[in-house]
C-alpha cells in the first residue's frame, strides 16, 4: 500500500520576538497572569513589510533540503492558512513558484488551527491514488495582522511563522510501512462563532462600518472553547489511532496544536502519554494556528529525538470548529 512518508521538515519564524513585559506595557496584563492561563512567555511578531510567504518560503526550502529533492519534483503544494498574503491568488501559487515547482498544482486549504491536519488528510488521498508522488504542505500564519492589539484576552495569545513537510509517496509490505498510518477530522459549523474573523469576506465586506465595529478582527470565546477543545482533540486522537491498529501506549511523541498549555496538558492527561513525551513549545511562539504542529515536528526532528519506528500524534482544534488527528510512523 502506497503511503505518504515524511522525509523533511522546516520552519521559518519572524525575528522580533514579544513578550510577556512587553504586553504589560501595550494592554492591562501581566505575565504571572498570562503564563498561568495559558503558558505563554513570548511569541514571534512579523514586521510590518512580512506576509505569510516570508515565513512559508524559507520553511518549505528547508524542508526541500533536507529532503534532498528539488522544488521541481514536487507534484502538489498545499498551504493550510486563515491569514494568506492576499485573498486570491493562493499563496500557494507563491510558493510554487519561489521553489522552482514550475509543474505542481497548488492550492490553500482554510481549517483554522486545525489546517496542517486536514492539508495532511488531502496530502494523503493524492499519494494513495498515484496522482502525485511528492506532496509539500506548508501550514502558516501571520495571526498579528488580525489581531486587536487593545483586547488583551485575544492578544496575547497569538504569534506568527511557518512550518513545511515534505510528504514523498512510499510502498511497502504490510506491516512494515513508515509514513502517513491514519488521519481522522471532524466539523461543526454550529459552534462557528467561538473562534471567527467576522468581515472581510462577503458576507461583510471591507467597509468604514466593518472597521468601526471591529469585525476585521479575530474574535474567541475563550472559556466555551477550551471545554469542547479538550473533550474533541482526545476523542478524534482515539479514533485516529483506532484506524492506524493503535493504541495509546503505542504513541512516542504526541505533537499537538500548541493552542494553551492547559488544553495540552488535560488531554495529554486524558491519553495517557507518558510524561516528557509530550512536545510543548507555545511558551516561545504562542499559538501559530496552522504552524504549530509542523514547527514543533521540525524542532524536534532537527533536534535528533526522533528516531525511526517512532509513532507520532498530531492532533489539532480550530476554527469552524474544525478538529482532527494523524497518525505517523517515523
Amino acid at each position: 500500500m502506497k503511503r505518504g512518508r515524511i522525509v523533511g521538515t522546516g520552519m521559518s519564524v519572524p525575528e522580533k520576538v514579544l513578550t510577556n513585559a512587553d504586553l504589560e506595557k501595550i494592554v492591562d496584563t501581566t505575565d504571572e497572569w498570562i503564563l498561568a492561563r495559558t503558558g505563554i512567555r513570548e511569541r514571534r511578531i512579523a514586521r510590518p513589510d512580512e506576509c505569510l510567504s516570508s515565513f512559508a518560503v524559507p520553511a518549505s526550502r528547508a524542508a526541500l533540503e533536507m529532503a534532498g529533492i528539488p522544488g521541481s519534483e514536487v507534484d502538489v503544494v498545499i498551504c493550510a492558512t486563515v491569514t494568506p498574503d492576499q485573498p486570491f491568488p493562493a499563496t500557494s501559487t507563491r510558493i510554487q513558484d519561489q521553489i522552482g515547482a514550475n509543474r505542481a498544482a497548488a492550492f490553500d486549504l482554510a481549517a483554522g488551527c486545525t489546517g496542517f491536519v486536514y492539508a495532511l488528510s488531502v496530502a494523503e488521498q493524492f499519494l494513495q491514488t498515484g496522482w502525485a508522488k511528492t506532496i509539500l504542505v506548508v501550514g502558516g500564519e501571520v495571526l498579528s495582522k488580525i489581531v486587536d492589539w487593545t483586547d488583551r484576552n485575544t492578544c496575547v495569545l497569538f504569534g506568527d511563522g511557518a512550518g513545511a513537510v515534505v510528504l514523498r509517496s512510499e510502498e511497502a509490505p504490510e506491516g512494515t510501512e513508515r509514513g502517513l498510518l491514519g488521519t481522522a477530522l471532524r466539523s461543526d459549523g454550529s459552534l462557528a462563532s467561538l473562534v471567527e474573523l467576522p468581515g472581510g469576506g462577503s458576507r461583510a465586506p471591507h467597509s468604514v462600518a466593518t472597521l468601526e465595529g471591529g469585525l476585521n478582527f479575530l474574535k474567541m470565546k475563550g472559556s466555551e472553547t477550551f471545554k469542547i477543545a479538550v473533550r474533541s482533540i482526545a476523542e478524534i486522537s482515539d479514533e485516529a489511532l483506532t484506524r492506524s491498529g493503535l493504541r495509546h501506549q503505542d504513541v512516542t511523541w504526541f505533537i499537538p496544536h500548541q493552542a494553551n498549555r492547559r488544553i495540552i496538558d488535560a488531554v495529554g492527561q486524558r491519553l495517557e502519554v507518558p510524561e516528557g513525551h509530550t512536545y510543548v513549545n507555545v511558551d516561545r511562539f504562542g499559538n501559530t494556528s496552522a504552524a504549530s504542529i509542523p514547527i514543533g515536528l521540525d524542532e524536534l526532528n532537527r533536534a535528533g529525538r526522533i528516531q525511526p519506528g517512532d509513532i507520532l500524534l498530531f492532533s489539532a482544534f480550530g476554527a469552524g470548529l474544525t478538529w482532527g488527528a494523524a497518525v505517523v510512523r517515523w
